[in-house]
C-alpha cells in the first residue's frame, strides 16, 4: 500500500474529495496540531500559453500564477466572518500550489438538494441570507468569488451555512490568466453570469447572480437553465429569459420571485447592487426567533435554526437524557444525529484510524439507510467509505458483499460502475476465484476496450490483472477469439 503523501512535511493526505481541471481537493490532516483540515493542489505545470508563445510564455504565466495565487491566499486569510472558511496555510510543494483550510464538518447544499429538494420556502430564505452575509463580507475587501455553486456551500449540523472554495478562483481570474486548462471561463456552466460567459469578467453582481442561480434551484429543484451540453447552458443563460417561479411552484411569494428574477437580470446593472440588498428584501421573509428552546438535530441540517434559536446551546436528543443514576456507558455520544456521526466518520478517515472508521461506518450504515433510503447519496458514500477500509483490512468477503450492493445502486453512471465492477474483481482474486476473477475481469476488458481503445490506461491495468492470473493459473475454458487466453 503506498503511503499518504504528505504536503510541507505537515500536512497528511487522506482521500481526495474533489477535482478539477487546474487541481484536486484532499481531505487531510494537520499532524502538528492534530486538527482535520482540507488542502487544495494547483497545478502550475499544466498551464499552457494561450497564444502558442511557447516554453518561456508557459514558464511566465506558471510564475505569474504563484506570485497572484499567494498574494490572494494573504487576502483571503485575512477574511473573518463565520461564513466563510478560514483560511490555515499556502505555499508551494513538488511543482504545486497547496491552499490548507478549515474543513467544515456538514453537508454540502448539493448534498441537502439531492436529498430535500424542492426547499422549504423559509429554508431556501435561509440559506440564501445566510450566503448573502458572507458574500458582503468578501465583496468589501474587494473580492470575487466566481464560482458559486451548490457543492462550494457547506451547511453544518447546527443550521449554518459556509461559503467554500474562495481564494484560488481569484488568484486564477486574470488578464494573463482567464481562462483554465480547459480553454473555458472560470465558474460552473449552471451558475455563470451571462457576462463570465461572454467576457470572461466578473464583479461582485455575477456573485449576485450565480446565488439567483441557488435561490431557484433550492425553490423549483432544478436548476433555472439546462441543457445536454455546457454550452448549451451557456448560451441560455446568455439569451433566454428563466422561468418565473410562481408558474413552477405557485405557493412562492410574489416579492421571492420578483428578487429571484432581479438577480437572474441578463445586465448586472439590472441586478441588486450588492448583497447587501438582497439580505434586505430577504430579510421579511425569514423566520423570526423563538422563545422555545431549540430541539435535538435532526438527521439533516436545517439552515433555519441560526435565525429561530440564536446563541443557544445545542441539546442532546430527548431520548438519550440519563438520570443521575444510570450507568456512564449509555452516556450519549457527540455524533447521535446523522449529520454529527458523518462528520464523525470523515474526522476518523482524515487521521487514518481505520478500525474505527469500520466500526462507525458499519453502525452508521444501517441507520442511514432507514432514514434516507438506500439511493441517498449520503448512504452511499458512508458504504463506499465502508467497503474500501473493510478491503484495506484484508476482510475480503465481507468487503465484497458491500462492493456487490454499489454496483446494484450505482444506476446508468458507467464510470462508477466500472470502478465497482474492478474492485469485485480484484476480491474475487483475494477470495481464491481465480476462474471466476479471470472471465469477471475479462468481459470487463472487451467492454472498456470497445468503448476506449486498445491503448487506454484502463484496459492497460485490466490486461496486467489478466496476465497476473493467467500465468498462475489459466483458465480451463477460454472465451473464443480471446487475445489474452493462454495454452
Amino acid at each position: 500500500m503506498t503511503a499518504p503523501r504528505v504536503i510541507a512535511g505537515r500536512y497528511r493526505l487522506a482521500e481526495k474529495i474533489g477535482h478539477g481541471g487546474m487541481g484536486q481537493v484532499w481531505a487531510g490532516h494537520d499532524e502538528r496540531l492534530g486538527r482535520r483540515v482540507a488542502v487544495k493542489l494547483l497545478r502550475t505545470d499544466l498551464l499552457s500559453s494561450a497564444d502558442g508563445t511557447g516554453a518561456d510564455a508557459t514558464a511566465s504565466r506558471g510564475d505569474e500564477l504563484r506570485r497572484r495565487f499567494l498574494r490572494e491566499c494573504r487576502v483571503t486569510a485575512a477574511l473573518d466572518h463565520p461564513g466563510l472558511v478560514t483560511v490555515f496555510d499556502a505555499g508551494e510543494d513538488g511543482g504545486e500550489l497547496y491552499l490548507v483550510m478549515q474543513r467544515v464538518p456538514g453537508l454540502s447544499l448539493a448534498d441537502l438538494i439531492a436529498e430535500q429538494a424542492p426547499f422549504p420556502i423559509h429554508w431556501a430564505v435561509a440559506v440564501a441570507a445566510q450566503v448573502c452575509t458572507a458574500l458582503a463580507a468578501v465583496h468589501a475587501v474587494p473580492v470575487v468569488h466566481r464560482d458559486l455553486k451548490p457543492s462550494n456551500v457547506m451547511v453544518r449540523e447546527d443550521g449554518r451555512v459556509v461559503l467554500l472554495d474562495l481564494g484560488i478562483a481569484t488568484a486564477l481570474d486574470t488578464d494573463a490568466t482567464r481562462l483554465t486548462l480547459t480553454g473555458v471561463p472560470i465558474g460552473s456552466p449552471a451558475y455563470m453570469a451571462p457576462e463570465q460567459a461572454l467576457a470572461g469578467t466578473a464583479d461582485p453582481r455575477s456573485d449576485l447572480y450565480a446565488l439567483g442561480c441557488l435561490l431557484h434551484e433550492m425553490l423549483a429543484g432544478e436548476a433555472p437553465f439546462r441543457a445536454p451540453t455546457a454550452l448549451g447552458v451557456l448560451r441560455r443563460h446568455v439569451d433566454e429569459p428563466p422561468a418565473a417561479l410562481r408558474t413552477l411552484r405557485p405557493e412562492v411569494p410574489a416579492v421571492l420571485e420578483a428578487l429571484v428574477l432581479d438577480l437572474l437580470a441578463k445586465r448586472p446593472e439590472d441586478r441588486p447592487a450588492d448583497a447587501g440588498q438582497v439580505y434586505a428584501r430577504l430579510l421579511p421573509l425569514l423566520p423570526a426567533a423563538g422563545a422555545e428552546l431549540q430541539p435535538p438535530f435532526g438527521p439533516l441540517p436545517d439552515p433555519t435554526r441560526p435565525y429561530r434559536y440564536p446563541h443557544q446551546p445545542h441539546r442532546p436528543p430527548s431520548a438519550t437524557v440519563l438520570s443521575p443514576d444510570a450507568p456512564s456507558s449509555a452516556a450519549p455520544r457527540p455524533a447521535d444525529g446523522l449529520a454529527g456521526a458523518f462528520a464523525e466518520l470523515s474526522d476518523l478517515v482524515a487521521a487514518r484510524r481505520y478500525a474505527e472508521v469500520t466500526e462507525l461506518a458499519g453502525r452508521l450504515l444501517p441507520r442511514a439507510r432507514a432514514q434516507l433510503g438506500d439511493a441517498a447519496p449520503l448512504v452511499q458514500t458512508v458504504r463506499t467509505i465502508y467497503a474500501r477500509t473493510l478491503r484495506e483490512q484484508r476482510r475480503y468477503r465481507e468487503a465484497l458483499a458491500e462492493y456487490r450492493q454499489l454496483l446494484a445502486d450505482a444506476g446508468a453512471d458507467p464510470e462508477r460502475s466500472f470502478e465497482l465492477r474492478e474492485q469485485i474483481g480484484l476480491l474475487r482474486i483475494q477470495l481464491g476465484d481465480r476462474e471466476g476473477a479471470w472471465q469477471w475481469l475479462l468481459e470487463l476488458l472487451l467492454e472498456r476496450e470497445r468503448s476506449h481503445g486498445p491503448h487506454h490506461p484502463d484496459v492497460l491495468r485490466l490486461r496486467t490483472h489478466l496476465n497476473g492470473l493467467g500465468a498462475a493459473t489459466p483458465p480451463p475454458t477460454p472465451v473464443q477469439g480471446n487475445p489474452y487466453a493462454t495454452g
